[in-house]
This record gives structure tokens, C-alpha cells and sequence, in this order.
């Protein structure tokens, strides 16, 4: 029996990872919970799964919770410091994070510093701090499995191989649901139209950054740290249709790639079984129904944070936290309509260029980094033209 903690357990990532544990009850035990406000969805999935620990960073929704279950058995710990305990769960096998944002760094942190083995959907510390999680992972003698489609399928293709043989990753993006508009026209879609996206169930703030593709850039950041290469041994493609997840170029010249319909309870179950594969009932992919599998370059002049993100991760340092702040910001304004979706860009852009880059030592560098971004990216948004 293993057993499990899920950090961000209402979102899509939890919501996904939590139906596939009700088809094996005989294999995964759910022992803590975290989530950030959802108090009756976390009770509802309490009642479920009868984890031994959860906390809710809200505080008062915490209290209201605690109060509703208080002959439970569930403890129920609030704030970041409650966040912390359960990532850190003496019983936990396995700690699936999926906090959105910065806010997931420090739990995953935790969970590592706890020795626990960790699946990572939120690409957000590993693009903060990538490489003080790695050595704290070094450190502690733990994994780091990735959940994310595009990083799942390269670690699928990877199983096995030498890392010497690589000659590069090829990260594939839908191209999200703004693909086929002009730079003029993106300038002030809705919130609607940006969350709308074609192929996959997303978060808000996921689907505005697939939208910008700043999503495929924060992969790119992170696929650097979790597969050891750099920038330029990693590029992207849009492949609208979603079904090549990602390919791997070895030096023999040829191309491996994972295959699948858009749909993440599969590398989630690939991360739950690690490292085995367990049978789930879900549609095959028929490549005849299908038919066409269509590929083309990235158009930068239309999603220019994806040459940002590349560029961020070149200079290295805080500029990748200072990145990531940035773009937090401008898409809560954005989904807020205080600014336009075409200020995204701008937010960024200008942050960036105020910010002086210093090499991340420590923690509290990051954090530094981060608070200084958010605070710059703010100042930009309240100078920018209202949406």
C-alpha cells in the first residue's frame, strides 16, 4: 500500500491524481491533503479518502473546517506552516505537488528536505530554484518524477538510456487556443477566449500562460533542471493537435517519441505505479481517427515570451524567479481585466529589464528575487492601460 499526499488537492492536477487512486483502493492509501481555500471541497474529499492530515492556507476557512469535522480523526492545520507539515508527513511514500505558482516552491522544498519522493506537476520551483532543489534532492537521496505531460513523455522516452546519447529534447506545444491569431489581434481577447483552450482542462492561470506560451518557456526552464541540459539542447514545436507529448533526438539521429490522447490521468498513473505500469480504463488513442499530425516553428514575433524564457534561462541566476513573479502578476491582473491580454508581455518585459540579476546561493535569494519581481511587476500594471 502507498501512500500518498497531495499538495494542491482541488485543482486539476489533485482532482485527476485522486480518480485514479479510487480505481486501485487495494494500492494507494491518501494520508494528507492540502488545499488553498476549498474548504468543502476538501471536506467532500475527506470524507472520501480519510486522510490523517490536511491544512487549507486559509486561515478562517481552516477554522470552519476544523469545526465541521472536529470528531473526524482528520487533523486539520492551516496556513503555510500547516502547507509545510503535511508535505512533510511521516507516513507519506510518495508527495504528488501540484500547488499553483511560487507558493508550491517551499511544500516541495519540504517534502524533499523530509526525504520523501516527489512528483512534480507545478513547474513553478524547479524554474524559481531549480538548482537548490536538485542538490537538496542530491542531498537527500531523492527523486524527482515529473508529471507534466510533455516532461513525463521525455522521462518515458529517457527509461534506460545513457544521457551521454542525447542530442536533444523536443518540447511540443498546442500552440494553445490563440495559435492562429494575429499579434494584433491578441492584443484585447477576454479571459474567455484565452482560457478556452482546445485540447486540455486547465487551471486558470496554466491555461493563460498556454495561451502566451509562456508555458512551454517555464518548461523549457524546467526540463533544464530536471533532465540536465542546456538551452540548447532543448526546443519546442507546435503540434496543435496534442498528441505527441515530446520526443526525445538521440546522437544516432533518431527520434523517440510518447505518444497519447491529451489527457493527464495518464502520466499521473505512469508516476503512481513508478516504475511500473498499471492498466486504466481510459479511451486508446486511434491514430486513424485522428488522421493528420501537423508540426511548425514557434512564431516568436507572435508569442515572444517563449525567446524571453529561453533567455532567462541563459542568464541564469534570479532571472528565471524574477521571470516567473512577473508573469504570476501580469496574469492574476489579466484574469482580473485590470490590464489588457496584450500587457502580459509588457509586464514582463519591463520587470526584466529593471532588475539587476544576482546569483541564487540560497534560498532566500530566490525569495528575494521573487518578492522584488512582484512588487516591479505591480508598479508596471498599474501604469498600463486599463483592460
Amino acid at each position: 500500500m502507498k501512500k500518498i499526499v497531495i499538495l494542491g488537492a482541488t485543482g486539476s492536477i489533485g482532482t485527476s491524481t485522486l480518480d485514479i487512486i479510487r480505481r486501485f483502493p487495494d494500492q494507494f492509501q491518501v494520508v494528507g491533503l492540502t488545499a488553498k481555500s476549498s474548504d468543502e471541497k476538501l471536506e467532500f474529499l475527506i470524507k472520501q479518502f480519510h486522510p490523517s492530515l490536511v491544512a487549507l492556507q486559509d486561515e478562517r476557512s481552516a477554522t470552519n473546517l476544523r469545526k465541521r469535522l472536529s470528531h473526524s480523526g482528520t487533523e486539520v492545520l492551516s496556513g503555510e506552516k500547516g502547507i509545510l507539515e503535511v508535505a512533510r508527513h511521516s507516513e507519506a511514500d510518495l508527495v504528488i505537488s501540484a500547488i499553483v505558482g511560487a507558493a508550491g516552491l517551499l511544500p516541495t522544498l519540504s517534502a524533499i528536505q523530509a526525504k520523501k519522493l516527489v512528483a512534480i506537476a507545478n513547474k513553478e520551483p524547479l524554474v524559481m530554484a531549480g538548482e537548490i532543489i536538485q542538490r537538496e534532492a542530491a542531498l537527500n537521496g531523492v527523486s524527482i518524477l515529473p508529471i507534466d505531460s510533455e516532461h513525463s513523455a521525455i522521462f518515458q522516452v529517457l527509461n534506460g538510456e545513457e544521457h551521454r546519447t542525447i542530442k536533444k529534447i523536443i518540447l511540443t506545444a498546442s500552440g494553445g487556443p490563440l495559435l492562429r491569431f494575429s499579434k494584433e489581434m491578441k492584443e484585447n481577447v477576454s479571459p474567455e477566449e484565452a482560457l478556452a483552450h482546445p485540447n486540455w482542462e486547465m487551471g486558470p492561470k496554466i491555461s493563460i500562460d498556454s495561451a502566451t506560451l509562456m508555458n512551454k518557456g517555464l518548461e523549457i526552464i524546467e526540463a533544464k533542471w530536471l533532465f540536465d541540459l542546456p538551452a540548447k539542447k532543448i526546443d519546442v514545436v507546435i503540434h496543435p493537435q496534442s498528441i505527441i507529448h515530446s520526443m526525445v533526438e538521440f546522437v544516432d539521429r533518431s527520434v523517440v517519441a510518447q505518444l497519447g490522447l491529451p489527457d493527464m490521468r495518464t502520466p499521473i498513473s505512469y508516476v503512481l505505479h513508478y516504475p511500473h505500469r498499471a492498466a486504466i480504463s481510459l479511451p486508446s488513442l486511434d491514430l486513424t481517427e485522428v488522421g493528420t499530425l501537423t508540426f511548425e516553428k514557434p512564431d516568436t514575433d507572435a508569442f515572444p515570451l517563449l525567446k524571453t524564457a529561453y533567455a532567462a534561462l541563459e542568464g541564469g541566476g534570479t532571472l528565471p524567479a524574477v521571470l516567473n513573479a512577473a508573469n504570476e502578476e501580469a496574469v492574476t491582473a489579466f484574469l482580473e481585466k485590470r490590464i489588457s491580454f496584450g500587457m502580459i508581455n509588457h509586464v514582463i518585459q519591463q520587470t526584466l529589464e529593471a532588475h539587476i540579476p544576482q546569483v541564487t546561493k540560497t534560498l532566500d535569494d530566490v525569495l528575494e528575487a521573487d518578492r522584488w519581481a512582484r512588487l516591479e511587476g505591480k508598479r508596471w500594471i498599474k501604469q498600463s492601460p486599463v483592460c
